[in-house]
């Protein structure tokens, strides 16, 4: 203790670190010093908007679930409530088949609940629709454990609903693929039917019955990007926040936590009562693994992939069409380079100004060759994508290329047991606790979720400390 004041120290200045830092403060005010540590220049982590061709667009995360309320809430509660605008579009397509072809109504995830509207998209061939509706007469695949989400819904519904349908709507979301990737920690929704229901088919369908019909836009951002939230939920935190310091090793003490940062020749030891860790997993396992050695183990073993975003600024004369659907995703098996466009100026239509407004998202997990090439070629590759699926004319007048090297924890099949084993060591260590992407979800109220729960953890530890 600082006097009677608690010094907690957060661990990452991602959008998690510091929501967990504002959390802190809202919970005890002027009774605990909180100093968050970012080892890179700035902060953010993967919430970053800069210019192109003269208007702020997000080079990271570009939206947040309007129909979870931790985005928003916080978004609010440090000033920025009238800058949350809504999307002018959702209408989104899949390019398949060498054609784009809109989403089919009636869908969770990819998995289809209506074939009439798998049939008038043209996703799937003739014959992988004749497949989908076996699933009414096949014996039941129950399932009793965890599964990849490619070997329940191919069972189910056959190959190309999961190469053309899902593999695509997950690739969009974690970079990853299918046959890895978690049932469970992915599509909880179907994992739930997964259990007990004999036909896929029908369950999603009463899924998309039951589902809310006055429930909203599904996604908001801000109106000069959601990277523009971590500076206002920092100044608000009014934590001590230093940026270049990189906390190297994590140790107890008798009365709390020693950590040490900054460069070997010259280490700085700090002295605190608590400690949160809001880094990635490949950081927090390194930070762990002398006191919660199970914990670090876990998180070892969480995959990240990387990805490239490609950010281009076309005059609408460039195209032949305007485009008007808010984006469309590639599946794996098109072996494209481009793996989803986003027509930011046409899902958000305060961002347009007389220019059509697009990101090109390149790399999967399995992938990085691909980023192995310079941003000129970059570049080429999605300005070359625009050219033959949208028929653009000519080049962007403006461009960016924004990399996030190990940007996307994969959730790979036993995620959520891997989760739950790194929460039971941590909460072995009292004053120690974790938040980030890679334990609840990836977008931004999910990790606000998780900074909130850690936040509550350690001022629940330092209010017993106090009695």
């Amino acid at each position: 203790m600082e006097g009677k004041r608690a010094h907690v120290v957060v661990v990452g200045a991602g959008i998690s670190g510091l929501a967990a830092a504002w959390y802190l403060r809202q919970g005890a005010r002027e009774r605990v010093k909180v100093t968050v540590l970012e080892g890179s220049p700035r902060i953010g982590g993967k919430l970053y908007a800069s210019e192109v061709a003269g208007v702020s667009v997000d080079a990271g995360a570009e939206a947040m679930l309007a129909r979870r309320p931790e985005g928003k809430e916080l978004a609010r509660a440090v000033g920025l409530g009238d800058d949350l605008v809504f999307p002018g579009t959702t209408r989104s397509a899949v390019y398949s088949r060498g054609a784009i072809r809109h989403l089919p109504k009636g869908q969770v995830m990819g998995v289809p609940a209506d074939l009439a509207e798998l049939a008038k998209s043209g996703i799937v061939s003739p014959g992988g629709l004749l497949r989908v509706p076996l699933d009414q007469i096949l014996p039941p695949t129950l399932v009793r454990t965890d599964v990849s989400v490619a070997s329940y819904i191919r069972a189910r519904m056959g190959a190309e609903v999961v190469d053309r349908l899902v593999e695509p709507l997950l690739g969009g979301v974690y970079a990853g693929r299918a046959d890895m990737l978690s049932l469970e920690a992915t599509m909880p929704r179907v994992a739930a039917v997964a259990r007990s229901e004999r036909s896929l088919l029908n369950a999603t369908r009463h899924l998309v019955e039951d589902a809310p019909k006055d429930a909203g836009p599904v996604f908001t951002t801000l109106r000069n990007g959601v990277g523009g939230l971590p500076e206002a939920v920092a100044k608000a935190s009014e934590a001590d926040i230093r940026t270049g310091v990189t906390v190297r090793e994590l140790h107890r003490t008798e009365s709390g936590w020693r950590l040490v940062a900054g460069p070997v020749p010259r280490p700085e030891t700090l002295e605190v009562d608590a400690v949160i860790v809001a880094t990635p997993g490949p950081a927090a396992s390194r930070l762990l693994k002398a006191e919660a050695p199970k914990a670090a183990a876990e998180l070892a073993r969480i995959q990240y992939a990387s990805m490239a975003v490609v950010t281009l600024a076309y005059p609408i004369d460039a195209f032949p069409e305007p485009p008007a659907t808010s984006g469309y995703l590639v599946p794996p098996v098109e072996r494209r380079a481009v793996k989803a466009v986003t027509f930011s100026s046409v899902k958000w239509p305060h961002l347009s100004k007389d220019l059509v407004i697009l990101r090109c998202s390149i790399g999967r997990v399995g992938e990085e060759h691909l980023l192995q090439r310079d941003d000129v070629e970059l570049v080429a590759l999605a300005t070359a994508e625009m050219a033959d699926v949208m028929g653009a004319r000519g080049l962007p007048v403006d461009s960016r290329v924004t990399r996030w090297g190990g940007g996307l924890p994969q959730y790979n099949v036993g995620h959520l047991d891997r989760v739950a084993r790194v929460r039971a060591a941590v909460a072995m260590e009292p004053g120690l606790a974790v938040c980030g992407a890679a334990y609840d979800g990836i977008g931004i109220p999910a990790c606000i979720g998780t900074a909130r729960t850690a936040a509550a953890r350690i001022l629940d530890h330092l209010s017993l400390r106090a009695e």
